[in-house]
């Protein structure tokens, strides 16, 4: 492909990646603990088919997620937890052990508090928590302490871990590489739901932008197209 358009196509591509990004951001702007997703670009230069020439253009190089922490929403709920400072609880999935901000959890007849997808909330250990069926008034302090009828029962895990090593796996799950360290400063609020970081009409105005921006690409390309068209169609009569 010629350079234009190997640009252009390079560039769209990005912006196509973006879109995508933003248009989930959106669709989650209501899910509890979600948080909201970017892309980092970075200028890639690259060898000319001319002598001394060079090509600079941008690509995506990464996705990200945005640390800022969503609304609080009191509930009233005994399992109803989020997160005040940085921090995650850890849960188990098929998958292997996973890192949520998502605090809504529930409690299984068994005594297991599990997510609403039936994930394993795990306490500091890397253990799952429990509290004995048929406890009454169940007490949750800031370091995560769990108490039923006024007896400790287990301990919350809160685990730090860095943005730029963190792979969202759905909507509310991130995995990491190696173990999550403990976090610090971060503590429970029981009775309330962390709300989703989105700013919907911030994710709005970036959608139209970079929209205008994939059609404006795909103009450039059209035009790109019919000049190569045109440079043929010519070297062909003169033949």
């Amino acid at each position: 492909m010629d350079n234009p358009g190997y640009i252009g196509v390079t560039r769209m591509n990005g912006l196509a990646d973006e879109l995508r990004a933003i248009a989930n951001n959106i669709a989650n702007s209501s899910t509890a603990g979600y948080r909201a997703e970017a892309l980092v670009f970075a200028e890639v230069l690259a060898e000319a088919d001319v002598e001394g020439g060079a090509i600079a253009m941008s690509a995506p190089r990464a996705h990200y997620t945005l640390e800022t922490g969503g609304a609080m929403k009191a509930t009233g709920g005994d399992l109803d937890l989020a997160i005040d400072g940085e921090g995650y609880f850890q849960v188990t999935t098929p998958d292997g052990p996973r890192l949520t901000r998502a605090g809504a959890f529930t409690l299984s007849p068994e005594g297991e508090v599990l997510t609403p997808d039936g994930h394993l909330l795990l306490d500091q250990g890397g253990a799952p928590v429990n509290i004995p069926p048929g406890s009454g008034k169940i007490a949750i302090g800031p370091d995560g302490a769990v108490s039923a009828d006024g007896a400790p029962v287990a301990q919350i895990g809160l685990f730090a871990a860095d943005a730029g090593k963190m792979l969202r796996q759905d909507g509310v799950l991130f995995r990491i590489d190696g173990d999550p360290e403990p976090a610090q400063g971060a503590k429970v609020v029981q009775g309330f739901i962390e709300g989703s970081n989105v700013r919907p009409m911030v994710e709005m105005s970036r959608l139209i932008e970079v929209q205008r921006a994939y059609e404006a690409g795909q103009s450039i390309l059209d035009m790109e197209d019919n000049r190569l068209r045109k440079a043929v169609e010519t070297l062909g009569r003169v033949g």
